[in-house]
């Protein structure tokens, strides 16, 4: 240790040397040959000094202790650990909070009450040449019916606030504005015939209509089906459209009071002692039209399939499938004197049909006292008919119209 400090005591003698030395010959010329060597020695030493010194002061450290129970180590190193018991799997999500609240057209659950608003009924195009269609899935009743050559849907909305694109829109029938009434829903369409004109003004139907300028700004052309279907085959709404010029008009938006839907459901509309329909098809008579469906024992639902492919939504390339399926049959015949071929459909009065769903199918009785009633169905003993909760798809048949169970 004293050999130690008489080293550091000789250096800070050279130190101070050469510190004198520099500053004696600082303004000399010799001083740029031998500054840069002096300064070289200087910081040297200076090194050594601070480095000797840092080992006199640093105090030596304890004998090493026994290892401690938790190693400490490096961030960058992971310590060896005890592997911990295996968490237990996090608890599910909960169930959503039932609310209570009902879609009247489905039976199903909705986080806020929707069951007082009118229903929104769109005029859905289904020429071959139109298809697809946008914005079907999302529809809660679907209704195909026959017009000239051909069938159309009546789309039922119970609230159409969060639906997207909806198209294409066509012109309706008298028979449309019976179905659309039957909801007391708002009706969307684009041209009427001269039958449903007649209708619309005497009964006052609240409705849009884009051919005669009555809340043209609910709609729009799509360019790109104008240009490969054709502009008839382009009309387009939407939820947001409909939503956004809805509150400029001045008609009702919400149900009297006193009104109740006549559907009920159950979480299995499965019904007793049905027969097999696995498989089916609705033929509408005539027109060579058929509507296939197949039932889905995972999903529980029928998919459809026409003009000889699945259905499927344009809009999100979803299968159109439904829980219940409904085939009515009626009175269906031209009108005399009509030149475009159109037709009656008699949507008021009894009938009979079909009901299939969970993959059987019964025999039921329709019937609607008058243009502004709703449509109840009962099974053939007469007990009211209960639909499983879900989506429906109605079909209009004539009376003499098959349908091919398997």
């Amino acid at each position: 240790m004293e050999r130690i400090n008489d080293i550091i005591q000789r250096a800070k003698e050279i130190i101070k040397r050469i510190i004198a030395f520099l500053k004696r010959t600082i303004n000399d010329r010799r001083f740029k040959r031998y500054a840069p060597l002096a300064i070289m020695v200087l910081v040297a030493i200076l090194t050594l000094v601070t480095c000797v010194s840092g080992q006199i002061q640093k105090p030596q450290p304890d004998p090493e202790p026994d290892p401690p129970d938790v190693i400490e180590t490096s961030p960058e190193v992971s310590p060896p650990v005890e592997t911990p018991d295996p968490t237990p799997d996090p608890d599910p999500e909960p169930d959503p909070v039932d609310t209570g609240f009902r879609n009247p057209l489905t039976g199903l659950p909705t986080e806020e009450d929707i069951s007082n608003k009118r229903p929104m009924a769109i005029v859905i195009n289904n020429h071959r040449q139109a298809n697809p269609q946008v914005g079907i899935t999302s529809a809660d009743i679907i209704y195909e019916y026959l017009v000239e050559g051909t069938t159309r849907m009546l789309a039922i909305y119970q609230d159409v606030s969060d639906v997207g694109v909806i198209g294409s829109v066509r012109s309706a029938r008298h028979y449309t504005v019976d179905l659309a009434q039957s909801y007391d829903s708002i009706f969307i369409f684009a041209g009427y015939s001269p039958q449903a004109n007649t209708v619309i003004k005497n009964r006052k139907i609240d409705h849009f209509d884009e051919v005669h300028g009555v809340g043209p700004e609910m709609y729009y052309r799509d360019s790109a089906r104008r240009a490969s279907m054709g502009s008839e085959h382009s009309l387009m709404t939407s939820g947001s459209k409909i939503m956004e010029h809805l509150p400029k008009y001045d008609l009702r938006e919400e149900h009297d009071e006193g009104y109740e839907c006549a559907l009920s459901f159950s979480e299995d509309g499965t019904p007793e002692g049905g027969e097999k329909a696995l498989e089916f098809t609705v033929r509408f008579g005539g027109e060579g039209k058929t509507t296939g469906f197949s039932y889905n024992d995972e999903t529980r639902l029928y998919d459809l399939r026409q003009y000889g492919n699945a259905y499927i939504d344009g809009g999100n390339r979803q299968q159109v499938s439904v829980t219940n399926v409904l085939i009515l049959k009626m009175a269906i015949a031209g009108i005399p004197g009509d030149t475009e071929g159109r037709l009656n459909i008699t949507t008021m009065g009894t009938g009979e049909g079909y009901y299939a769903c969970g993959g059987e199918y019964v025999e039921i009785q329709w019937s609607r006292e008058n243009e502004s009633a709703q449509f109840r169905y009962t099974l053939m003993d007469g007990s009211e008919l209960v639909f499983g909760q879900g989506k429906t798809f109605i079909c209009l048949i004539r009376t003499t119209g098959t349908v091919d169970f398997a």
